[in-house]
């Protein structure tokens, strides 16, 4: 996000089935849940939220994205990190990498603009997932463009653009990517969270994020 991640910045904000406060909140009103998370942030006079990685959550409940389907329970094992800040805030890369693809995710409740990179690290291959971005950042890239550390990738975006959510970074790690393409389930059902938690691993190293401070 620009700067180091830590406790002079940033808050843990809760978002999973514990928290009684967003049972009081209506979460199909996205301008409520928006109004929510700025009111956490001005009160603890912080920049960004952040936490969330196998959360177990009820906010995915707004969403027919998430619910039960044939091939899958009801999804609500987040299987990222999010990074709660103001709409239009820059988004840098972690680590050099291309991007391996790109897309508008619409609907309420999914990602939004979209970006995964590809990374060569250690011998190996592994993804980063960026969603929640602006529309605007999609139009700036290309397939296989490299992506140097510290360079901006986009921005977050508006509630408007981003799948209706107030606005943040899902960040997601990613062993095996198999056919997806501009996409990846970001959260999964409890009886899969095994699986998907050894295909994508805590993100919270990638960005420079102490332990202590979400867990």
């Amino acid at each position: 996000m620009g700067e180091s991640l830590n406790d002079s910045n940033t808050i843990l904000m809760d978002m999973s089935e514990n928290n009684l406060a967003l049972k009081q909140i209506d979460l199909l009103d996205t301008p409520a849940f928006e109004a929510y998370v700025s009111a956490l942030l001005k009160q603890n006079k912080k920049r960004f939220g952040i936490g969330g990685y196998l959360e177990k959550r009820n906010i995915y409940q707004r969403s027919k994205v998430f619910e039960e389907t044939a091939d899958s329970k009801y999804r609500n094992i987040h299987l990222g990190i999010d990074i709660w800040a103001l709409s239009d805030s820059p988004v840098y890369c972690p680590e050099e990498g291309v991007v391996h693809s790109f897309q508008d995710n619409k609907g309420f409740g999914n990602y939004g603009p979209t970006v995964i990179l590809e990374h060569s690290r250690e011998g190996g291959i592994i993804y980063s997932l960026y969603g929640h971005l602006s529309i605007k950042d999609l139009k700036e890239l290309t397939i296989g463009q490299r992506i140097k550390r510290g360079e901006r990738i986009g921005h977050l975006g508006s509630s408007l653009e981003n799948g209706n959510w107030p606005a943040h970074l899902h960040f997601q790690m990613i062993r095996n990517l198999g056919d997806n393409s501009g996409d990846y389930p970001g959260v999964c059902s409890a009886s899969e969270k095994e699986r998907y938690a050894t295909n994508c691993p805590d993100p919270a190293l990638w960005l420079g994020i102490r332990a202590d401070i979400i867990y």
